[in-house]
């Protein structure tokens, strides 16, 4: 079963990358787009990881356990808190730059690198946990036997994706690189998933005990991505409300495909 899990984790990821392409490629429309729409796709982008944490993650998670002689929320709870733990641990070493921030306040160890380079290993960072999870979801299709939450996820977390490579693109241009270049690099943020998700899809299926901690740790770092990163840029250039609103829809659209698709 695993050589199917695997293959499906990476053509899951494949849809990903390629709507991460497909954001980034309106750089070849327009030089820029406004803070109002950016802010309002970054909230979108924060509340389908909030969803997709919840019902594709964490609840599976918890269901698993109940024949575990533990309590059934403790591996969901020890693998989410394992998450955040490495996401916050890999954001205080990994050089990067959130949106809209002057490389003054760069985060991770110190360097040289140009703003271009710090912003697109910010956005990579943040693609680590989206292709962990889609990986670990499509690991466990062999314990669930059903593979339709696993696609729900990848559905998700590709909508979401799109804003995240526009998010890259948009303000390379603006740092005066060519549309092609600008391009190139915003949908190489993406790179980064099918890699993520074929290690997570690996883990899970030669240790299957570990799927309801590897669920929990996905979620973890989902979660660590969007309250440090997603949801303060958004919030960021005064929109508030319409980011708020942007994120109570990407919600509500990854609860309705996950309960739909299950």
């Amino acid at each position: 079963m695993f050589p199917e899990s695997i293959v499906l984790a990476l053509l899951a990821t494949g849809f990903t990358w390629g709507m991460t392409a497909l954001g980034a490629a309106a750089v070849f429309l327009r030089k820029d787009m406004s803070r109002r729409m950016l802010d309002s796709m970054l909230g979108f982008a924060g509340g389908v990881m909030i969803a997709a944490s919840i019902w594709s993650l964490l609840i599976p998670a918890i269901e698993m356990s109940q024949d575990m002689d533990v309590p059934a929320w403790l591996p969901a709870a020890l693998g989410f808190l394992a998450g955040g733990i490495f996401l916050g641990s890999a954001d205080k070493v990994l050089p990067h730059l959130h949106l809209f921030l002057p490389q003054e306040e760069a985060e991770g160890i110190r360097t040289p690198w140009r703003k271009s380079t710090l912003l697109i290993l910010a956005i990579t960072l943040h693609n680590i946990p989206e292709g962990l999870a889609i990986g670990v979801a499509f690991g466990a299709v062999s314990v669930l036997s059903d593979v339709t939450p696993a696609v729900a996820l990848a559905i998700g977390i590709g909508i979401q994706n799109f804003p995240e490579g526009l998010a890259v693109s948009m303000p390379l241009r603006r740092e005066g690189m060519s549309r092609l270049r600008s391009f190139w690099y915003g949908q190489l943020s993406g790179v980064v998933e099918p890699v993520a998700a074929v290690i997570g899809a690996v883990a899970v299926v030669f240790a299957k005990p570990l799927l309801p901690y590897a669920l929990g740790f996905a979620a973890g770092a989902m979660i660590f991505v969007v309250v440090e990163e997603v949801i303060p840029e958004s919030q960021r250039g005064g929109n508030h409300d319409l980011a708020s609103m942007g994120a109570m829809a990407g919600f509500v659209i990854m609860m309705v495909l996950d309960v739909a698709f299950g």
